[in-house]
This record gives structure tokens, C-alpha cells and sequence, in this order.
């Protein structure tokens, strides 16, 4: 491993930091401000993928500012771990800026610029968590990219979402703290928190009770935005957000941050040799393997179509913490590579929620029979994307599950395997009544929704009935500054595929927002379902879940992702 002095990781966090201040001028300029969010983006990107050929050959590109604190650098660097979470946040942020055009202007959400502007910010503190040289540094980071990203969660500015940014600020700077701790405790007993391939070496000789101490504030911290139950309920009540944001949550930024600390503790940390000494990793991986099947559950009992999605984030993070746990190296691809396959599938499957949201205002399932033939293009992603995410073979999630499998039968964690399995199933048990329902079934006709009647784990959008909220991130239905219609639709907007109102209107009933009675109007599979804002990153999307599915080998993450492997374990595969 070589080291090179370099400003470019410094570059890929201050170029997003840097946009925030054209974003906010251009306020009343929507061409010229997205226009800064774009070219941000596309220069992010620019930055990290210059870095990747030479991290690829063994290269480590680092930042040094010199001392933050005593014994402690300020300093960033790009090695393969950093390089695998910045790489996939900057492309995945051009994607989402461009999605984010359609979809707020479609739904002429408020306040536009400061969303811009706060994403902007959540994403350069998230390639600061990616490039952070140490524990404080990454800790710094992660909790930039706490207060950054509650201006998104709490966008819509309803009670609701507030109480929703409220819990959420709650959960993660009590995760912060506990990383903190976490960091003193690691520089404490080795004089270091700098990352290491392999780990630390003193802590080896550290006290044994110290060490665990340090590792359960550390996992507690990480574990928050990795949703482990029972750290996880923030989550799915931060879907009031509107919908980019919540695949900034769960695909790009918030929740990778959170499994990305716990990669960095295991591998440059403590590193698996003393993890598995002290006992650490069958814990670890139990509650993973917990959380995994539980939300897999839940997922089913829900209706609401991002709720749904949100208990499907919650189990498939922990996916990517049982493959760290376990510890064997087929294990770790498995987990590593699964945050990239997630993260293409769970943006796909986002994207498409809020693309029925903006043009046919429908958001629960059951509501959603024969919808299909009014998205063709949209439905059929969300298909690849569900497919994917159950371990179907040819889309990107079969792979990190296949070598998670092996990894599970050849450590012997017999028990982790079959959890493995058991939420696979189950997986394609939430998922199917989705694709069934859209793609085989014509309003008036439907089977009840979802599988599972009684609601665990609490009913989403009741509070909306009495508060009048939005259930996805929009405007209040009384909000009196937009002219409504009787069903409190907004008026066509420009920038947008028009949203058919005569159909919207045929669709309505009270209770449901739909008439079963009534077909959904063909679609053409020319695009002309969405504006092209829209549909242009669902498809991006869906193909990125299919190449990593189809040729793994000749994809650059999963080449990542090996040789991060063989530098913690030293051995190739």
C-alpha cells in the first residue's frame, strides 16, 4: 500500500459544500440553481472516480491538515473501503439530483431551494464519513451528516414531520455520542484511532473487558443509522419525507454511514482476528440475523407502499452486519458487496414510489391493482429491483447473498444460513403481492392487502387523517397558499408529465383514494407515464442492479470489494 499526498479526497467533500452557496442565490431561479446542483454532482463524481484506477492499484490518496487533537490528524483519506461508500454516494447523488428535479417540481413542493441545499450538504458529509482517516474524524462527519440531513426529513414542516425529524435527531445524536465514547475509550487503551487494514495492533493486548466496552458503544453508535433493532424505529416514521430523501436515507447517505462505521470498526479497527477472540462477531451476528427476519415480518403487515420499503431497509442492512459478523472472508464480500447491490435496488424501488406518488397520487397497495398498465416502464423496475432484493438470480442482490450463504456454511453458522434463507422467503412474500397486484389484477377485482391484515409494528397515515398531513412529504391538503381541486390535487405543473385530472378524479373515493370500479388509462411503453426526470434514474437504476447481477466480475465494486478482502484477511476471492 502506497500513500499519495493528494487534495483530491479534500476536493470530493468540498466541492458538494462548495454548491450550497450558489444553490441558495439562485433562489427563485429553479434553471440556474439545479443547474449548480447537477454540475456539483457531475464534478463530485468526477473527483472519487479519478481515484478509483489508483486505489485499485494499491494506491491510498491522503488529505493532511495536521492536528485536530492530541495523538490525532485531521486528515482524509481515499483507501478501497473509502473509495467503495464515496464512489457509490457521488453516482448515486447525480442520479438522485436529477430525479429530484421531477419529482419536486411535479408536486411544486416548497421551499425547493433549501432541499437542494441541504442535500448538497448531506452528501458532502457523507463522502467525509467515506474518507475519514479515524474514528474522530469519521465522528465529526457523522454527525455533520445528522444535522444536514434533518432539514429533508422534517421538509414538509407538518407536526408529523417534525416529530419525525425530532425522533430522528434524537436517535442519531444519541448514536453519535455513543461513537464518541466509543473513539476516547479505542484511544485510550492504544494511543490511535487511526484506521488500520487489519486492525489495530494494541488492542490485541488490551484489556479484554475495555476492549468489548469500546466495541459495544461503537456498534451501538454505527448501529443506530444501521437501523439494528432495537435502534431501527427512527426509520420508517422518517418516510413523511419526501421521497428522494428517503433514498438519501436508505440507499445513499444515512443508513450506508451507519453500516460503513461498523465496516471500518471490524476491518481497520479491531480487525476480525481480535473480534473473533474476544467473542464479539457471534453476538454481533445474532442481532443482525434478529433484525433481518423481524422487519422481514413487519414488512409484510404493511400497506403503505414506502412504509413497506422502509421494514425492507431495516432487514437488509442487517444483511451487510451479518456478513461482517460472521467474519469468514466470503462473508465479508457478501456483506460489501451488498451495499452497492442494495443500494441500486432500494434506490430503484424509491424512485418508483414516488413516481405513482406524483402522478397518480396513489400510495398504499391496495389501491394499486391494475397500475401496471398506467407505469408500464415504472412497475416493471420496481419488478427487477423486488426480484433482486428476494435474491432472484440475474439481479445484483443474488450475488452479495450468494457468497453471504457460502460465507454463513463455510464458517459453520448453520443457524445464520437458514435465517438467510427464512428472510428470503419472506422477502419475496412482501414483494409479490406488489408486482401481482400491478401487474395481474384490475381494480374491482383485487384480493385484500397487504398479506398480513392485523398491523405489527404500528399503522401508517393515521395521524394523517386527523392532522390533514401529506403521507408523502407533499403540501398539507389544507395548506390555503395552493389552489386545490375537490380532492385537493395541485394544479399541472411545468417540467413535469402532466398529471391526467380527469383520470385522477375517476380514481377517488373517500376512504381510498381509488374506485375499484374503474380501469387505470393505458400507458404507452414509450416513457410517456412521467416525465423523463423521473424515469430516466428509475431506469439507470434498475440497469445498475442488473449489470452488478449479471457480470459481477467486471463490475468495479464487486473488484473493490475483493481487494478490501484480501488486505484485511490476506486471502484472495
Amino acid at each position: 500500500m502506497t500513500e499519495i499526498d493528494s487534495l483530491r479526497p479534500f476536493a470530493a467533500v468540498l466541492v458538494s459544500a462548495i454548491a450550497i452557496v450558489p444553490i441558495l442565490a439562485s433562489r427563485g431561479r429553479p434553471n440556474v440553481r439545479e443547474f449548480w446542483t447537477i454540475l456539483a454532482a457531475v464534478a463530485n463524481l468526477g473527483i472519487v472516480a479519478s481515484m478509483v484506477p489508483g486505489v485499485l492499484d494499491g494506491n491510498v490518496y491522503v488529505t493532511d491538515f495536521g492536528t485536530f487533537v492530541q495523538g490525532v490528524q485531521f486528515s482524509l483519506q481515499a483507501d478501497a473501503l473509502g473509495i467503495l461508500f464515496g464512489l457509490l454516494a457521488s453516482l448515486l447523488w447525480l442520479v438522485t439530483s436529477f430525479y429530484s428535479i421531477g419529482y419536486m417540481r411535479g408536486l411544486d413542493e416548497h421551499d425547493q431551494t433549501r432541499y437542494f441545499a441541504a442535500f448538497a450538504a448531506s452528501v458532502s458529509a457523507a463522502v467525509g464519513v467515506a474518507f475519514a482517516s479515524n474514528l474522530l474524524v469519521l465522528f465529526v462527519f457523522y454527525e455533520l451528516l445528522t444535522v444536514a440531513t434533518y432539514p429533508l426529513v422534517a421538509h414538509d414542516e407538518t407536526d408529523e414531520a417534525r416529530a419525525a425529524g425530532r425522533k430522528y435527531l434524537a436517535y442519531t445524536f444519541g448514536g453519535g455520542v455513543a461513537v464518541l465514547a466509543g473513539a476516547v475509550l479505542v484511544f485510550w487503551m492504544t494511543g490511535t484511532t487511526t484506521f488500520t487494514p487489519g486492525g489495530i495492533a494494541d488492542l490485541a493486548d488490551a484489556d479484554p473487558m475495555f476492549a468489548r466496552a469500546a466495541f459495544a458503544l461503537l456498534m451501538t453508535g454505527f448501529g443506530v443509522k444501521a437501523a439494528l433493532m432495537p435502534l431501527h424505529s427512527w426509520l420508517p416514521d422518517a418516510m413523511v419525507a419526501p421521497t428522494p430523501v428517503s433514498g438519501l436515507l436508505h440507499a445513499v447517505a444515512v443508513v450506508k454511514s451507519g453500516v460503513f462505521g461498523i465496516a471500518r470498526v471490524i476491518l481497520d479497527v479491531y480487525g476480525p482476528d481480535v473480534v473473533a477472540d474476544l467473542g464479539l462477531g457471534l453476538l454481533l451476528a445474532s442481532v443482525a440475523a434478529f433484525t433481518l427476519v423481524t422487519a422481514s415480518i413487519i414488512a409484510l403487515r404493511q400497506d403503505n407502499l414506502k412504509r413497506r420499503l422502509a421494514f425492507s431497509t431495516v432487514s437488509q442492512l442487517s444483511y451487510i452486519v451479518l456478513g461482517l459478523a460472521v467474519l469468514n472472508p466470503m462473508s465479508l464480500v457478501g456483506g460489501l458487496l451488498h451495499i452497492p447491490a442494495h443500494a441500486f435496488m432500494k434506490l430503484t424501488l424509491f424512485f418508483c414510489a414516488g413516481a405513482i406518488h406524483v402522478e397518480t397520487h396513489t400510495d398504499d397497495i391496495s389501491n394499486m391493482a391494475g397500475i401496471g398498465k398506467r407505469m408500464p416502464l415504472t412497475m416493471t423496475a420496481f419488478g427487477i429491483a423486488a426480484l433482486g432484493m428476494a435474491g432472484i438470480p440475474l439481479v445484483a442482490g443474488f450475488v452479495s447473498k450468494y457468497y453471504l450463504l457460502i460465507g454463513t456454511v463455510t464458517a459453520g453458522d448453520v443457524v445464520f444460513t437458514g435465517a438467510l434463507l427464512v428472510s428470503g422467503v419472506l422477502n419475496i412474500a412482501y414483494f409479490w403481492p406488489v408486482i401481482y397486484t400491478a401487474f395481474f389484477e384490475s381494480p374491482g377485482k383485487a384480493d385484500p392487502k397487504p398479506v398480513v391484515e392485523n398491523v405489527l409494528g404500528g399503522r401508517y397515515g393515521e395521524a394523517d387523517a386527523t392532522a390533514g398531513t401529506a403521507t408523502d412529504g407533499g403540501r398539507s391538503p389544507d395548506d390555503d397558499s395552493i389552489e386545490r381541486d375537490d380532492h385537493g390535487y395541485a394544479p399541472d405543473h411545468e417540467g413535469q408529465g402532466a398529471i391526467d385530472r380527469s383520470e385522477a378524479e375517476a380514481h377517488i373515493r373517500p376512504e381510498h383514494g381509488h374506485d375499484d370500479s374503474l380501469a387505470w388509462e393505458h400507458r404507452r411503453w414509450n416513457g410517456d407515464e412521467s416525465t423523463w426526470f423521473m424515469l430516466g434514474p428509475i431506469l439507470f437504476a434498475a440497469a445498475g442492479s442488473i449489470v452488478l447481477g449479471i457480470v459481477p466480475g467486471s463490475a468495479v465494486f464487486l473488484r473493490i470489494v475483493r481487494l478490501i478482502v484480501s488486505g484485511v484477511t490476506g486471502v484472495t476471492v
